[in-house]
């Protein structure tokens, strides 16, 4: 909180749950023509959630205050286990819980007709602080090797949400994923080694080629270029 008053920002200490929305959320939205909702499920643990039904309690309070655009962060892993190309045009199939709550919590906003809301799919975080490297490093038997990285840097990730609200990219679905793919074992093991990490060790066990998640409505019909290398 003062991190955020000492950068000229006005803070709203919030909270979310499934009983409802605490906090000054009516003094948040005031006046406010556009929301962005960035909360990532939490759904790993012993302290499981419905995420679902948080997003709701905080759509009625959209409602409420009049908002009228939302731009909602959601994630690549609502496509699941589909194998190949992956574009904005697939048909998700989540295979997890965080994904099927995430694909819910997209429709509550899209299929509301008193908003204009846009998705945004990011694939895995990566920053200067963050990155899946550090987590990877010195682990052994992993058999995803041969599958295809989809990662973006925050950097990216902020120029998008920026783009979509300068340009006015209202009622769109778009994966936000750096267009070059590399193979995890090759990516990881670099990475480590150039960081002088343990690197991973993978075993080529799993038979499943993975996904290249493409941001084609970005690249292609938007022109948006990745400013950021991973």
């Amino acid at each position: 909180m003062q991190m955020l008053s000492k950068a000229g920002i006005n803070p709203f200490l919030i909270s979310l749950s499934e009983d409802g929305v605490s906090g000054n959320i009516s003094g948040l939205l005031k006046n406010t023509s556009v929301i962005v909702i960035n909360v990532p499920p939490k759904l790993r643990g012993s302290k499981k959630e419905n995420y679902v039904k948080k997003m709701e309690n905080l759509s009625v309070e959209i409602s409420k205050a009049g908002v009228k655009k939302v731009i909602f962060v959601s994630s690549t892993s609502v496509y699941g286990d589909i194998e190949g190309e992956v574009s904005e045009e697939t048909i998700p199939r989540p295979s997890t819980e965080s994904g099927r709550q995430l694909l819910l919590s997209e429709l509550i906003f899209k299929n509301d007709s008193s908003l204009k809301s846009t998705i945004i799919r990011f694939g895995g975080l990566i920053g200067e602080d963050r990155h899946p490297v550090a987590m990877l490093s010195g682990k052994k038997n992993l058999t995803n090797g041969h599958h295809p990285i989809n990662l973006i840097h925050l950097d990216d990730c902020i120029r998008i949400i920026q783009a979509i609200l300068d340009n006015r990219w209202w009622n769109e679905v778009f994966n936000g994923v750096y267009p070059i793919h590399p193979k995890k074992e090759d990516y990881y093991v670099f990475l480590a080694k150039d960081r002088n990490l343990e690197p991973p060790i993978y075993v080529n066990k799993n038979l499943n080629k993975g996904k290249i998640i493409l941001s084609n409505l970005l690249i292609i019909d938007k022109k948006y270029s990745f400013v950021h290398k991973i």
